[in-house]
């Protein structure tokens, strides 16, 4: 796998809509929710946001691009589990890839801290929906995480997950 940074950064829509026009040739995703709105950059290099998250991409499927609807689960991992909670993760990908509407997955690990992000994008919220309800996903998150070497009381923090949408044409706020 390449080495890929991924950059976070958050701000108002217009602001990081400016920024990501002054970039057209960058791979950048501009994305909200009711509280924020963020900008997902992908390079092998340096990113051109000035305060970022810093993040290495640990997993891959599909392109951030072609997603609409977005789910970043925010997992805090101990340094002794990190090894082998990424191994689990690289061999559940496949199983999301096939599904109706599947458009990405990045597993994110980061560069200072303990707390990963699992990206998946969905051609939409319907698609999501219909991957939440079925039984591959109940067996894959159903998954007892001692069998990968860490259990969920050794978690540093709790984990919690948010939802993203990439605003289509007149939604933008």
């Amino acid at each position: 796998m390449i080495d890929m940074n991924i950059y976070i950064t958050t701000g108002t829509y217009d602001y990081l809509l400016k920024i990501k026009e002054k970039y057209p040739n960058e791979k950048m995703v501009l994305m909200q929710n009711p509280e924020h709105a963020l900008l997902v950059h992908e390079t092998e290099g340096k990113t051109v946001f000035t305060t970022p998250r810093h993040y290495k991409l640990a997993a891959t499927a599909g392109d951030l691009g072609d997603g609409i609807f977005f789910i970043f689960t925010h997992l805090p991992i101990p340094d002794e589990g990190k090894p082998v909670y990424e191994f689990n993760f690289k061999k559940n990908t496949p199983v999301i890839e096939h599904k109706p509407g599947f458009a990405a997955f990045r597993l994110l690990r980061p560069v200072k801290g303990d707390t990963y992000i699992a990206v998946t994008g969905w051609k939409d919220e319907d698609s999501f929906g219909r991957w939440k309800r079925s039984i591959d996903y109940l067996l894959v998150h159903s998954l007892d995480l001692t069998d990968i070497g860490t259990n969920k009381s050794t978690y540093n923090a709790p984990a919690f997950t948010k939802e993203y949408v990439v605003p289509q044409d007149k939604e933008a706020s």
